[in-house]
């Protein structure tokens, strides 16, 4: 297992290495294993294609901060836990700047889109209910903060983590505030 470990990361950072260098689309897997001296043999052992390497740096790099906030449930510690995400997502934005990039059937913003989806069913059952289970308000919900996020790195200039964090914490509380006095106001 360390061993497979170890072949992957050094797989890994190769392939970001050279999204450094060149768009993702004109990497191909023999520059991947040339960067880190393996075989091509080495890399279809664990990765399908340079797809689903890109996808293993996200999913292994991501996980740690769903398991530190797996139990999670007030507004405070899902803010922190975005907030940390998005800190990650910036620091290394040059990566993910390349990743979003990628368009059509493989592309990494669908992956992003699918594996928010069981934290947004959490944390939409704990706000709204059984209508989290709902696949049309899951899909709403991860479409607007993939492309949130999705057009915040895709700026070359974007703002700070803490700043987009701030600014949405804002919109949705204001936004939240306004309907619930006018629901007063209509009763």
């Amino acid at each position: 297992m360390a061993d497979s470990n170890l072949t992957k990361r050094a797989l890994a950072s190769a392939l970001k290495e050279l999204m450094k260098e060149e768009p993702f689309d004109k990497i191909q897997v023999a520059q991947i294993c040339e960067r880190c001296s393996m075989n091509r043999k080495s890399f279809y052992y664990h990765f399908k294609d340079k797809y689903d390497l890109l996808n293993w740096i996200f999913d292994t790099e991501i996980i740690s901060f769903y398991r530190n906030f797996s139990g999670t449930e007030t507004l405070d510690q899902h803010l922190e836990m975005f907030r940390e995400i998005c800190d990650y997502f910036y620091v290394n934005k040059d990566f993910y700047y390349s990743a979003f990039k990628i368009h059509g059937q493989n592309s990494f913003s669908e992956h992003f889109r699918e594996y928010m989806k069981p934290f947004l069913k959490l944390r939409l059952a704990y706000l709204i209910g059984e209508d989290a289970e709902d696949d049309f308000v899951l899909d709403f919900f991860s479409d607007a903060i993939a492309c949130t996020l999705k057009r915040w790195l895709l700026k070359k200039d974007c703002m700070s983590s803490n700043e987009l964090v701030s600014r949405l914490t804002k919109i949705v509380l204001k936004s939240a505030d306004a309907v619930h006095k006018e629901l007063k106001r209509a009763k």
